[in-house]
């Protein structure tokens, strides 16, 4: 790679040096064109200038000024003004022909009137400018050509009005036709040529990165794309074979090429010298020349030109020197690719340098000055190519390397390992046996736990049956009772009756009647037969109200004590929520309100003795937080059901204590429990939680200290199509 560079970049540097010569000015004030000069650039004190700084100074006051000035430079450039600029030149014509064109080969002014004179010396202007018709140009070219007549022999003096946006540079070439339409011919050629290179780049670069997958390669042909647009723009080809009619790209494209051109660069340096791993100071200030470049392109969309030209001047000046001095600090770490780097940028900054250099006059103006931006442009991109391409060499021979290395301290490893292998061997022998006894008394603890956990849940059924039984008991002997103690009062009515009926029977065989007659009646006012036939009813109505609570207690039973069916049936949740109640009526306080809240429901597919036993833990729940209140006064549980999205809700309420939030995250969990040490085994919300699970449903408790808890509970309509 280096025998490749090194030559040509002598040779460039050479042909910089033998077409740099400068030359003598020739202080001439006519422009003759004559057959062995037919073409030449108007230069040094050919050319007169005059500034219009308000920029409405008329034809004829311009022409009778005597403030015009001789140019001292050898093109005229007035950089970035806002001024109108008029110059002045004396053609003669020494060819045999009077057809001469009059060619101003900078493409991007906004507006150029040419003046000349007709054979009566009369003055006409011929309007031109990138920001005016296309189609109105008399030659059809990025380039300002003019077809002038002038007389053989004769001569004849023209006058050029200039005012533009961008930087004001007037290379102005007078010559014969076919001189000129040699040069329009040479310059296209030549950025022709320029073009190919960069497309050739684009497509060899857009394969490689396909093949090699490097991000590096993407930047790369962003920035060569970018940079290609930019000379386009600047020489005119975009203008004139794509947006000639679009006056606002017209007006924008210079300036939004510049910007992404700057911006694409920045980016491929950091990518292509890994500035953020390296240097992370540089990657900083590399940001920011992003994110001034791209203000350029807003100030450009808001008509801020000259700001926008002059900030994206400062930036390439001060972004290229940068660059190049952050690449020569990686070069002398001995960076290969940041070496070559350095060359490629070093010959683009020296074809800036003369490009600068020509437009000062220090530097002689020609083909291959007014060309020498798009010339190192083009071998900076070839050079950058062949940087790429070494990066990859530099990658494989790294790789290979870095694979010997690695196949080495494999094979010592290998060795290594083997030794270890039988160290380890010995020791995953003996922690196997560790495992295994560990293993064997785990197994046993887990039988033990599991034997406790069950005789725990039989405890916490036992409990509840408990519970269950005293408050049947309690509930039965009431009614019981109450029948017991009516029987006795109605077995001596009965008696009274029976005698009273007796002495009727007697009648039939009496023979004074009248007198048996009023021994009855006399009998009658002595046991109050109105009042026995009113007792009787009444110890009658108290016999049937015992006996139906007794058969409501009973049917409550046979409702809750489905615990052991296996099966899913359909039930009423009103009726289980009813019957758990009834079993409870012993133990709740008289001073605890039950409010039912029952919305019409569907019966709903579940295991009822299981929804039964959660109803009974969650109310025992309620009343046992209630019961633990310091002050009661009027406390309540209140019962809400409703359907939602599939499911039935069963919100239960109580005015207990509450929980805390660390309780209500443990409250579901095995043995976990508020109450003191042997009066609760923490399992009743465990086997709530367990039975909601199995139903596919959810449970959810809402709860503030003082203030009471609520249990939410969604139970899916039908459990087999929920689980489906």
């Amino acid at each position: 790679m280096r025998l490749l560079i090194r030559p040509a970049f002598c040779k460039f540097v050479c042909l910089l040096l033998l077409v740099t010569v400068h030359w003598v000015p020739v202080w001439a004030d006519t422009i003759d064109i004559t057959p062995k000069h037919p073409i030449q650039l108007a230069e040094y004190g050919q050319l007169e200038y005059l500034l219009d700084p308000a920029g409405e100074m008329a034809f004829q006051e311009v022409k009778n000024s005597a403030a015009f000035q001789k140019l001292q430079k050898q093109i005229p450039n007035f950089g970035l003004t806002k001024d109108a600029i008029w110059l002045r030149l004396t053609v003669r014509n020494n060819t045999s022909r009077p057809e001469l064109m009059f060619n101003v080969t900078y493409p991007i002014l906004d507006l150029i009137d040419l003046y000349y004179p007709d054979q009566h010396n009369q003055y006409h202007v011929i309007p031109g400018g990138e920001l005016r018709p296309f189609k109105n140009r008399p030659v059809n070219h990025q380039n300002f050509v003019y077809n002038i007549n002038i007389p053989s022999g004769g001569s004849q003096t023209f006058y050029v009005r200039i005012q533009s946006r961008e930087a004001i540079l007037i290379p102005i070439y007078i010559g014969t036709a076919r001189e000129t339409y040699n040069k329009l011919y040479n310059d296209d050629l030549l950025l022709s040529i320029y073009i190919g290179i960069i497309l050739v780049m684009i497509f060899y670069n857009i394969f490689i990165f396909f093949s090699v997958k490097d991000w590096s390669y993407f930047y790369y042909i962003l920035y060569i794309a970018s940079v290609g647009l930019a000379q386009i723009c600047l020489h005119g080809f975009g203008y004139r074979f794509f947006w000639h009619e679009n006056l606002y790209i017209t007006e924008q494209s210079v300036l939004w090429a510049g910007a992404l051109s700057g911006i694409s660069v920045l980016i491929f340096v950091r990518s292509f010298l890994h500035v953020k791993e390296k240097a992370p100071w540089a990657n900083r200030i590399l940001t920011l020349f992003i994110i001034v470049y791209s203000s350029t392109i807003v100030l450009s969309l808001l008509g801020f030109f000259s700001i926008a030209y002059a900030l994206i001047d400062f930036l390439a000046i001060t972004g290229v020197s940068f660059i190049l001095l952050f690449a020569i600090m990686q070069a002398v770490k001995r960076s290969r690719t940041a070496k070559i780097f350095v060359l490629a940028w070093t010959v683009f900054i020296l074809a800036i340098i003369c490009f600068v250099l020509k437009d000062v006059g220090i530097i002689p103006y020609n083909i291959f000055t007014s060309h020498i931006i798009v010339i190192g442009s083009a071998i900076e991109v070839i050079l950058l190519s062949f940087a790429l391409a070494d990066k990859i060499n530099t990658f494989k021979a790294e790789k290979e390397a870095s694979q010997a290395i690695a196949l080495e301290i494999s094979k010592e490893n290998e060795q290594l390992v083997k030794e270890q292998n039988i160290i380890l061997e010995a020791k995953v022998q003996e922690r196997t046996e560790e495992l295994q006894n560990s293993n064997r008394d785990l197994n046993i603890a887990l039988t033990n736990l599991k034997d406790t956990q069950t005789r725990l849940v039989e405890k916490e059924k036992m409990a509840s049956l408990g519970q269950l039984t005293a408050g049947i008991a309690h509930e039965i002997n009431n009614p019981i009772n109450f029948v017991t103690s009516n029987i006795k009062p109605l077995k001596l009515d009965i008696a009274d009756l029976k005698d009273l009926l007796t002495r009727y029977d007697q009648l039939a065989s009496s023979t004074d009647i009248s007198q048996d007659l009023k021994s009855i009646e006399q009998f009658k006012k002595e046991i109050d037969i109105d009042y026995i036939h009113e007792e009787i009813s009444s110890l009658i109505k108290g016999i049937e109200d015992g006996a139906a609570r007794t058969a409501e207690i009973v049917k409550g039973l046979r409702t809750f004590s489905r615990l052991d069916e296996s099966e899913v049936k359909s039930i009423d949740i009103h009726e289980g929520i009813d019957s758990t109640l009834v079993l409870l009526r012993n133990g709740i306080p008289p001073h605890v309100s039950i409010i039912k809240n029952y919305t019409e429901l569907p019966k709903i597919e579940c295991y009822a003795g299981k929804v039964n036993q959660v109803f009974m833990n969650v109310f025992t729940n309620s009343l046992n937080a209630i019961k633990s209140k310091k002050e009661q006064h009027n406390e309540s549980i209140s019962i809400t059901t409703g359907q939602e999205n599939g499911f039935i809700t069963i919100c239960i309420k109580d005015t207990g204590i509450g929980m805390s939030e660390a309780v209500q995250k443990k409250i579901f969990d095995p043995f976990f429990t508020t109450k003191d040490v042997g009066e609760g085994t923490g399992l009743g919300l465990s086997i709530v939680f367990s039975i909601i699970e199995k139903h596919r449903g959810k449970i959810i408790v809402n709860s503030t200290p003082g203030e009471g808890a609520e249990f939410i509970i969604y139970l899916p309509l039908n459990i087999v199509n929920h689980q489906s």
